[in-house]
């Protein structure tokens, strides 16, 4: 059983968080999660609205900076903050998921941390006996 959602990294000019999760579906929610975490505090997210996503990449890894920077642009150009994502399906370079959350209110939410972008700076995605980890470093 999984101990931990996710953690933060501090890392220099970025910051970084290491996800968890029993399958690959809950490490990429996680991971979601955490980005808005550093974004914001996710529990003044009300889940108001949702939307449906669909991103493709080459491999896995690159599905999970794909699926972040979707979500970092939904926040940058709609001022969507996310705070339950539900993975609909996952392949190795396929992901479709259902995100919920609402629009930016700066009377309620806090942006803690302005992140640009996902990186493949130090990416890793590892499978072990806990299930997966993954290590993103983000540009700030």
């Amino acid at each position: 059983m999984m101990k931990r959602a996710f953690e933060i990294v501090d890392h220099t000019a970025d910051v970084g968080i290491v996800a968890y999760g029993a399958d690959v579906q809950e490490l990429f929610s996680n991971a979601a999660l955490g980005l808005f975490t550093l974004i914001t505090e996710p529990g003044r997210i009300e889940q108001r609205l949702h939307l449906e996503l669909e991103v493709s990449s080459e491999d896995r890894e690159g599905l999970l900076v794909e699926w972040l920077n979707e979500l970092i642009y939904l926040f940058d150009a709609q001022h969507i903050l996310f705070s339950r994502f539900d993975i609909e399906s996952l392949t190795q370079n396929k992901l479709r998921a259902t995100c919920y959350g609402e629009g930016f209110d700066s009377t309620k939410h806090e942006v803690k941390t302005g992140v640009k972008a996902a990186t493949y700076h130090m990416l890793r995605l590892d499978k072990n006996g806990d299930g997966y980890r993954a290590q993103i470093i983000f540009d700030i």
